[in-house]
């Protein structure tokens, strides 16, 4: 069929980006796709560029889309029974939250702290275990300074009590990248689901009057999600805990109770009114207890009661 002479295809010319195209995703990859279009046009300029301000806007949205697809390869994590539980910090309207995730179950652990501090997190953790009925092979959480001792060549040192800490449930830390929160989006997504289903409706109500109440709701709410069907799963979280309670490890045979232990300061007779004189001096003086003498000092220690 012989073609008409109006519809010749016409080659269409080159976009006035086209020049700057690499230049583009040369930056948006430097910054890790932050920088904007209005502070790289510039530089654009300075290269050659003689377009519009719209079409280089749309040429940096297009660079960014490329980029943001394929900066990273994505696989579904399958996660193994009884081996990482995934805890972070969440923070909304002045309520700090704790979240913890059992990978395979999906079992979810929410409370509320007074902070964020190392001492929190890990009477957290300590409760967490004894609902879970064990403790995971791996505690992975992000770089919060309250566990880590420093970085060094990228890799996080943790905090020597963080180590006392895990040496004693006979599990390891681990730390997520830095500045990469997609490492550890379980915990994330729980994080979210806490705040906007838990905290933000019982803001529209009467706000709990202290700590103990709003961990009342926590515990609640936990029972609530937890009894449901996961929409990912397709199985309830608290059936799947039954499952994977029997490869977590056990819990340590001596353990401190679930409460803050009080602070005193005693002088030297109150020091032998709780731990007997032979005792004493056999593990701290090594002498007969007829003839040992207490220093002239003042002890302090949180005692709360053994198990």
């Amino acid at each position: 069929m012989p073609m008409r002479p109006w519809a010749a295809i016409v080659a269409r010319p080159p976009s006035n980006t086209a020049e700057v195209v690499g230049l583009i995703a040369q930056r948006v990859q430097a910054t890790d796709g932050r920088i904007s279009a209005k502070r790289l046009l510039p530089v654009a300029r300075k290269a050659g560029y003689t377009g519009s301000p719209r079409n280089f806007r749309r040429a940096v949205a297009t660079a960014k889309a490329t980029w943001k697809r394929d900066r990273r390869s994505y696989r579904p994590w399958v996660p193994v029974p009884g081996e990482h539980l995934v805890f972070d910090w969440a923070e909304e309207a002045g309520r700090k939250i704790f979240c913890a995730v059992l990978a395979w179950s999906r079992y979810r652990f929410v409370r509320f702290g007074a902070d964020q501090t190392r001492t929190t997190t890990l009477e957290l953790l300590a409760e967490c275990f004894e609902e879970l009925g064990g403790v995971p092979a791996v505690l992975l959480t992000d770089r919060m300074a309250c566990l880590k001792a420093g970085i060094v060549a990228n890799v996080v040192v943790p905090h020597p009590e963080y180590v006392q800490f895990a040496t004693h449930h006979r599990c390891r830390p681990d730390f997520c990248e830095g500045a990469d929160p997609e490492s550890k989006g379980i915990v994330e997504n729980l994080c979210g689901y806490a705040q906007t289903d838990l905290l933000v409706p019982a803001l529209l109500e009467d706000e709990w009057p202290d700590l103990a109440a709003a961990n009342a709701a926590a515990r609640a709410w936990c029972a609530e999600v937890n009894g449901q069907v996961h929409s990912e799963l397709c199985a309830v979280p608290a059936e799947r805990l039954v499952t994977e309670r029997a490869v977590l490890r056990p819990l340590p045979s001596r353990r401190p109770p679930l409460r803050a232990g009080e602070t005193r300061t005693v002088d030297n007779a109150a020091v032998f009114a709780l731990v007997p004189p032979a005792t004493w001096c056999l593990n701290h003086w090594s002498a007969s207890a007829s003839t040992c003498r207490p220093p002239k000092i003042k002890w302090s220690s949180a005692t709360p009661a053994p198990r």
